[in-house]
């Protein structure tokens, strides 16, 4: 049996250092900064969200507190910022559905349909898409523009949407005088809904539709 002396066993600790320590301790150096960056990465992205929530509560604070251009504007401010500086959040596609409502209720028909047409793009929530899209259609309806406006909804949705889109698609068919074809978009979305009475003015539309008949 043979023994190794102290200076045996010491060079023979730094060959194997040299040979695995080196690659473990920087396996070892990645492991450690990718649950750190991850951490961190968590932490920024905790903070956005309650950053962007926070501008979010005050945009619609100063929507629901004032009146008349200087609070429409300030409104209108703070979406555009939550739009820039939080963009694709969910914050950022509701401000600009508010910032849309508020162009319309200005006149601002190309301004309204600029956002809605960016949001229904680019809102990874397909409810949020096809909510804007109805909006849009109301929009390019307003501009004489119905036929574009049915041409924006495609794919299956059902429920509450289904019946908000079949009451636009009504509204913009009534508008072209296709009111065949209105009537039975109107029913569609009364068919579409748990309870009608939820949505009485659906009843009143089919209601005069039938009188006209």
């Amino acid at each position: 049996m043979s023994y190794q002396t102290e200076e045996e066993q010491v060079e023979k600790i730094k060959e194997l250092w040299n040979r695995h320590g080196i690659p473990l301790l920087t396996g070892v150096v990645i492991a450690l900064a990718g649950v750190f960056g991850w951490q961190g990465w968590t932490n920024y992205q905790d903070t956005k969200a309650a950053n962007a929530s926070a501008l979010y509560q005050n945009m619609l604070e100063t929507v629901m507190a004032g009146e008349g251009e200087e609070a429409r504007a300030r409104s209108a401010e703070l979406a555009e910022q939550i739009r820039s500086e939080y963009a694709g959040t969910r914050y950022a596609q509701f401000a600009g559905l508010m910032q849309a409502k508020m162009a319309v209720e200005a006149g601002d028909m190309s301004g309204a349909e600029e956002v809605l047409r960016e949001v229904a793009d680019e809102a990874g929530d397909e409810t949020l898409q096809e909510v804007a899209r109805q909006r849009l259609a109301r929009v390019l309806a307003d501009q004489e523009r119905a036929e574009e406006g049915l041409e924006l909804f495609s794919g299956e949705v059902n429920g509450a949407l289904l019946a908000g889109r079949e009451e636009v698609r009504g509204d913009l068919l009534l508008g072209l005088g296709r009111v065949d074809e209105a009537r039975a978009a109107y029913t569609a979305a009364m068919e579409a809904i748990e309870d009608p009475r939820d949505r009485p003015q659906l009843q009143l539309k089919l209601d005069d539709l039938a009188e006209e008949a």
